[in-house]
């Protein structure tokens, strides 16, 4: 059994190199996850602060309108579909690069659920705290900012480390449009040994150790923050 196990490990990962399939795979899905949750952030923040201050104040409602649809369509569609449309149907006729591709599929999908996670985030403040801003002479804006992002963050912090969790096993799918992440990386060194155990397991361990590590990260940020409060 052992010379059997050796000899595949051999087959799979030392012959011709075949480790490096997963090595810059890794380094790909990694490079996704990052970017794609950085534009998240960035989309989130935005639509909860203009459905927020549709809501309070009446105002933006092109832009509310216009972000309800965005959540509405992304979040009511697989992110697959959504990665291959961008790919094959936005930038089908130009020549893009299919990293900066998958980054902005991701990137657009994720800001859908962090918008909402966000805006529990502020929805989770007592109103009290926007009439005390107000009626120390802060604007609307000013209060937000000054007063009610800075406790909402605090409370979304453990969610958006889930999310990107989730982020992380969702870019797997990246193969769709021939993007050589981890899971390609591990489906290529089966179609070249015929040999789908090892490789397929060896993927799987590495998503499950990343996985650990980030959960271990949002337990500790979610005992520091319990300890912030107390």
């Amino acid at each position: 059994m052992w010379e059997d196990f050796k000899a595949q490990f051999i087959l799979n990962f030392v012959d011709d190199g075949r480790w490096h399939y997963l090595a810059n795979g890794l380094l790909v899905t990694l490079k996704l996850t990052f970017f794609s949750v950085l534009l998240g952030l960035v989309l989130g923040f935005c639509i909860a602060m203009i459905r927020n201050i549709h809501d309070n104040t009446g105002k933006l409602k092109i832009p509310n309108f216009l972000c309800n649809l965005y959540l509405t369509v992304i979040r009511g569609t697989p992110v697959v579909v959504q990665l291959m449309i961008i790919y094959f149907v936005i930038f089908g006729s130009v020549r893009i690069d299919k990293v900066l591709t998958a980054i902005l599929a991701f990137g657009i999908n994720s800001g859908a659920y962090q918008a909402e996670i966000f805006r529990s985030g502020i929805q989770s403040i007592p109103k009290g705290q926007m009439e005390a801003g107000r009626s120390l002479g802060f604007s609307y804006l000013q209060t937000m900012t000054r007063i009610i992002m800075p406790q909402a963050i605090k409370n979304v912090v453990p969610t958006l480390l889930n999310e990107v969790i989730t982020l992380l096993k969702e870019t797997s799918i990246a193969g769709y449009i021939a993007l050589e992440d981890l899971t390609k990386g591990g489906d290529i060194i089966r179609s070249r040994t015929y040999s789908a155990f090892m490789p397929l397991i060896a993927v799987a361990l590495i998503y499950l150790v990343m996985v650990r590590l980030l959960e271990f990260v949002a337990k500790k940020v979610e005992r520091r923050l319990k300890k912030n409060e107390k």
